[in-house]
């Protein structure tokens, strides 16, 4: 299936892009005191509290992706929304989560790429989350000296199932019900709405 569109960036699909890099800013931080709770409830295990969470900070990638279809437009609003994070809200982590940010972004948008922008499916939504997961966790390592741990694969395996899960499958979740509602009908989107309609 083709689909034809402008060739270059519209206004609207940068203002969405912002908008939603925005949006997530503000979501992202709420999933940090999420993370802090459920740090205190796990008790002992409370430092893996972030790889349960994890996933939750890829998704405004692959939404973003799946409404506007343009190159890198997950890895910007993921940017977007950590300088929302650290600027606006004072994150914790500071400046080098717009790096983790960027590679999430980039991890989350392979399978789209890969795919020319064309497939939107369950499986690419999984794998975004999965790549945007895994690849954060080794620059992740890095900066945490997780390296040499003998957790290390325990970390890596929660941080991959919930980059699928939260990341990748409810990001689907999420693009459809935009799509039912119908207020992503002008964007790169629309003609496949219209098509199942």
């Amino acid at each position: 299936m083709t689909e034809r569109r402008a060739p270059f960036w519209e206004l609207k699909d940068l203002m969405l892009m912002v908008v939603l890099g925005v949006v997530f800013g503000f979501v992202y931080w709420v999933l940090v005191q999420a993370w802090n709770g459920l740090a205190v409830l796990m008790g002992p295990a409370g430092d893996l509290a972030q790889h349960v969470l994890l996933g939750g900070w890829l998704i405004v990638a692959p939404i973003v992706i799946a409404v506007v279809r343009r190159p890198f437009a997950g890895v910007v609003a993921e940017v977007i929304a950590s300088v929302v994070e650290v600027i606006f809200l004072g994150s914790p982590v500071g400046p080098t989560l717009m790096i983790a940010a960027a590679i999430q972004g980039l991890g989350s948008e392979l399978p789209f790429m890969v795919t020319r922008y064309r497939r939107f499916g369950w499986t690419v939504f999984a794998l975004s989350g999965l790549l945007g997961a895994g690849l954060v966790f080794f620059y992740s390592a890095f900066r945490a000296g997780w390296y040499g741990q003998d957790i290390l694969l325990l970390r890596l395996g929660m941080q991959l199932v919930s980059g699928a899960v939260l990341g990748g499958l409810l990001a689907k979740v999420v693009v459809d019900g935009l799509a039912r509602t119908g207020v992503v009908d002008n964007f790169a989107i629309g003609p496949e709405v219209a098509g199942r309609g």
